[in-house]
């Protein structure tokens, strides 16, 4: 059986409770049970404040065969910025910009001195697969999606130079791995907005993509967390309007038939996790801005359960 955890963002402190209250103890330096398990779902690095304490603790359960991994969004963005782009001479497949430097620049400043060591974690992120598909549940950080999945062809990769140029010159390939890391977005309504979780004025938005939206409108089709449910932070008046016929097609709805999913990487929130359909359910609860790790506790059910979330709140934080 396996316990899945969601984005941990670099709170080791939080992570180590969370083993702890699902039965984990340390051995040898890593965190196991005999019986039982973990499934990271992505996310390790950036944003929190203790990233290497947090690599130290996945990397040997995964090692070590007491934990599963897939590869986070975080992870994918960490091997493309260091990856030089051989089309042009002194640049990155991932942008040095100033947006990319800053959503990275915890994880660089907390490697400093430490260069051998990132090396090796990038070296192992390449290795993390992007989705697993295991006896009875499913894992990937943010999207479950097959025909994406047919275009990339195998799961495990690697990450490596000729996967980033192929992300990069081929439009169809490099989609479908952003639908697989981030997601499903639809373009909003002239007029329409909301506030991110960095306080950015954003005109596309993530979508409810295990759901048909076919009859939704663009609110409800929306998968925003609760706090932004606030005048300030949704703009316009159009969100009540069907979503375009271009985000139908697009739609594949997770079948109702089929085995539980779990995804990380939208950040909701909240005070207290739940699903969002009976065999779907996201585990990233925003530890990195003040709300939960969570984890969920899954013993062969074919439904997801309320009572088989398990959190543990952000330090410092008065969740």
């Amino acid at each position: 059986m396996y316990d899945l955890i969601g984005d941990i963002h670099g709170h080791a402190t939080e992570l180590e409770q969370i083993l702890r209250e699902l039965g984990y103890a340390r051995r040898n330096g890593t965190y196991q049970r005999t019986d039982r398990k973990v499934v990271f779902l992505g996310d390790f690095i950036d944003r929190g404040p203790q990233i290497r304490e947090t690599l130290e603790i996945v990397r040997p359960m995964v090692d070590g065969g007491h934990a599963l991994a897939v590869m986070g969004n975080h992870e994918f963005n960490a091997i493309a910025y260091a990856t030089p782009d051989p089309r042009k001479n002194g640049t990155f497949i991932r942008p040095h910009s100033e947006k990319n430097q800053r959503q990275h620049r915890e994880t660089l400043r907390q490697m400093v001195g430490h260069e051998a060591e990132w090396r090796s974690y990038l070296d192992w992120f390449r290795s993390l697969p992007m989705w697993l598909d295991l006896n009875g549940v499913r894992a990937v950080h943010a999207c479950w999606d097959e025909t994406r999945m047919a275009v990339i062809g195998n799961a495990t990769g690697p990450i490596d130079g000729a996967f980033l140029e192929r992300f990069s010159a081929d439009s169809s390939y490099g989609r479908a791995v952003d639908v697989i890391l981030k997601g499903k977005e639809m373009k909003l309504p002239a007029g329409c907005c909301f506030l991110d979780k960095d306080g950015h004025e954003r005109t596309e938005t993530r979508t409810r993509w295990f759901e048909p939206a076919d009859g939704r409108s663009y609110r409800e089709y929306a998968l925003i967390g609760e706090d932004r449910e606030n005048p300030a932070a949704i703009q316009g008046d159009r969100w009540h309007e069907p979503v375009s016929s271009d985000i139908v097609n697009d739609a594949v709805p997770y079948p109702a038939d089929q085995i539980p999913v779990f995804i990380g990487h939208y950040w909701l929130d909240g005070k207290t996790p739940r699903r969002q359909t009976a065999n779907v359910a996201c585990l990233d609860w925003s530890v990195a801005k003040g709300g939960f790790l969570c984890g969920y506790e899954w013993n062969g059910e074919a439904t997801v359960s309320d009572a088989a979330f398990r959190m543990v709140a952000a330090a410092g934080s008065k969740a």
